[in-house]
């Protein structure tokens, strides 16, 4: 029997130090998140962070805590439900982090009869720190508990032209009424590491402005080239003129260096250069949560005003749009009927 396990991020159960402190802990003690040795790892997150940063993150958290809970899981258990109304065959929603974990939404679908199951990372674009780990945990989880299900992993679909249409439409839509200077496409960063770490081919990641645009295999699972070309498409279908849009990489954590520009610098510059009226949306996320909402919504917000801007309106994800979870019915029945 055939099934599908939608998979995301995860939260913290609830807005508090308590419960941050060990979500935090799981997800950068993961090695594909902060890809050092376990001692250096362990060093850094337990005997630093985790003593520092959940009250902060606490506090960002309750700024964005929605009455019905997480608006990352919120959301993504609506989606699930849209997705499961079209469908016959058994839909689970699973988070890499927290719960339900991976594990709970197998052990679902295998209590259900399913052994071929599809699982859909929720992230378009692939990385280390999400597509990746997902696939990764996924398949051990799978040998230990179930080693008679078959797992299939969907691919990134930051190119797929369902997920473009979506986003392009979702863009489109927020943007009715406001007449802006600028669209900042702004992307969660990763480590420059990361993007070497991922390529297949060992040499053709160079970071040098050129790669990124110089067809190699090494694309299909370069983070960096994902993003340029999710921006590329969706400004192509909304014909929108070079000056007026750009991309950034929001979310930097540690003195490693990340993927240029960072997202809270352009949004200052922007504002110094004369640019009024700026919209930012976030297509690494399907889901809204901390980082866009927080971080975005509100830090960027008043970063913006600051530095001289005037109206800044941040764009929702694409969450629960009805061309998004038609677009994943589409996939999903694609690979049934293969």
């Amino acid at each position: 029997m055939q099934g599908i396990l939608l998979v995301n991020l995860g939260s913290p159960k609830t807005p508090t130090a308590k419960d941050v402190k060990p979500y935090l802990g799981e997800f950068l003690m993961d090695k594909r998140v902060i890809d050092m040795p376990y001692i250096l790892r362990a060093l850094l997150v337990k005997g630093i962070i985790l003593n520092t940063r959940p009250k902060k993150s606490a506090a960002a958290y309750q700024k964005i805590w929605w009455e019905d809970g997480s608006p990352l899981v919120v959301i993504s258990e609506r989606q699930q439900k849209k997705v499961q109304a079209q469908l016959d065959i058994p839909v689970v929603l699973a988070m890499r982090y927290g719960e339900p974990s991976i594990k709970t939404g197998l052990q679902e679908l295998n209590n259900k009869g399913v052994d071929d199951v599809l699982m859909i990372p929720l992230y378009p674009q692939f990385a280390m720190a999400t597509t990746e780990t997902i696939d990764v945990l996924t398949e051990e989880v799978r040998k230990k508990y179930f080693p008679q299900m078959k797992v299939k992993s969907f691919p990134a679909f930051y190119n797929r032209p369902e997920y473009i249409n979506a986003l392009a439409h979702s863009i489109q839509n927020h943007l009715e009424g406001f007449d802006y200077d600028h669209l900042l496409f702004s992307y969660h960063g990763v480590p420059e590491r990361h993007i070497r770490k991922s390529d297949i081919t060992k040499s053709h990641c160079q970071l040098d402005g050129k790669c990124c645009v110089t067809a190699s295999k090494a694309h299909d699972f370069c983070y960096r080239h994902q993003c340029l070309e999710t921006t590329k498409q969706v400004v192509e279908k909304l014909n929108i003129p070079a000056d007026k849009y750009s991309t950034s990489f929001q979310s930097r954590l540690g003195p490693d260096k990340w993927l240029q520009p960072p997202t809270d610098e352009t949004v200052n510059g922007l504002a110094e250069r004369g640019i009024k009226k700026l919209a930012v949306v976030t297509p690494a996320f399907v889901a809204d949560c901390l980082e866009t909402l927080e971080e975005i919504g509100m830090e960027a917000h008043e970063e913006f005003i600051h530095h001289g801007g005037e109206e800044f309106r941040a764009i929702p994800c694409i969450n629960e749009d009805d061309l998004w979870i038609d677009a994943l019915v589409t996939w999903i029945n694609e690979w049934r009927n293969r």
